[in-house]
């Protein structure tokens, strides 16, 4: 049967709130309308008024609010609609949330989780189709979490509720209704830590959230070619996991890296660099990284598949460092 991301953070909050009476959820439409995206559905009714809070269209103003509460000791879990309005909370986040606990030398904590649909849907335009993992994931004091399947999206968002910490958590909206047939974890999954989702000797693919849908579908291409690449799933954006990469490349001499985000200060760039700096002897060929192309994503449909990563630019990059 197996169980869809929506379901799995659904469950994941059902049982945040009813493990500890501190953890709130709050946001537009989260109430009364179960979320834009139904991930709060039922919440409501089983929670009450005072724990599933409709806000007002003011993304300042929640996450501000969503920041108070964490000051005085609750573990509210801020949603976006989409993080494309979290822009408007940015200050809340990266002055107030990231800060406080270092300004306060340890003294004062702010354990709040910011978290919605990031990343692009089908043409939904420029301004609400951005990827955000590497703006938030530059902040020192935030974690950063952008998972891909139920079972890490239920582990990771229960580690994030419970987390001492500020937490951005990145769905993707493409995500949400796709059934991964996975048993969910009995215990929180630890931040900060990856998966290597396939083994190989081959080619060793890095990706988080959506990129790894891509490569899912490219690997019936690369088995054909009989290549065998290595496929490790990030999770976590800050802290990075790099050592399960530096290991995997010491085997495959070769990179490749795929995320949904531009190419310009990206979560790739990070990476690679990461590689050149402790496992620069071991490449056998210079890291290739599949991104969006570096523009506003465009609306028509034929302009939104071109800019976006897809499987088969995964397959050109991997063929482009096995030659």
């Amino acid at each position: 049967m197996g169980i869809t991301v929506r379901a799995a953070l659904n469950q994941a909050l059902r049982e945040s709130l009813t493990e500890d009476p501190k953890v709130l959820l709050l946001g537009e439409e989260v109430a009364q309308y179960n979320g834009p995206f139904k991930i709060s559905e039922g919440l409501l009714k089983e929670f009450g008024e005072s724990r599933i809070i409709d806000t007002p269209i003011t993304e300042m103003g929640f996450a501000g609010l969503g920041v108070g509460l964490a000051f005085q000791g609750f573990k509210p879990i801020v949603e976006f609609m989409t993080m494309n309005f979290s822009m408007q909370a940015i200050d809340q986040i990266v002055n107030s949330a990231a800060k406080t606990n270092y300004m306060s030398g340890g003294q004062m904590g702010c354990p709040i989780v910011f978290r919605g649909p990031n990343g692009s849907a089908l043409q939904n335009a420029a301004q609400h189709s951005q990827s955000f993992g590497a703006w938030f994931a530059h902040v020192p004091g935030l974690k950063v979490i952008s998972p891909y399947g139920a079972a890490e999206s239920y582990g990771l968002l229960k580690a994030a509720i419970s987390d001492p910490d500020p937490v951005v958590f990145l769905e993707h909206e493409m995500l949400y209704g796709q059934n991964f047939d996975e048993e969910l974890p009995t215990m929180p999954l630890e931040i900060g830590k990856s998966e290597v989702m396939l083994t190989g000797q081959d080619v060793t693919i890095v990706s988080f959230s959506i990129g790894l849908h891509h490569i899912m579908q490219a690997l019936p291409h690369l088995h054909k070619m009989n290549i065998a690449p290595e496929v490790i799933n990030l999770r976590t954006l800050r802290p990075l996991d790099i050592e399960p990469i530096i290991k995997s490349i010491q085997k495959t001499n070769r990179l490749v890296v795929v995320e949904e985000g531009w190419p310009f200060c990206s979560i790739s760039s990070e990476i690679i660099t990461q590689v050149l700096e402790q496992a620069f002897d071991y490449l056998d060929a210079p890291p290739v990284r599949v991104t969006s192309e570096d523009v506003p994503l465009p609306y028509a449909l034929n302009l939104e598949k071109l800019a976006l990563p897809s499987a088969d630019k995964v397959v050109l990059a991997v063929q482009s460092v096995l030659r």
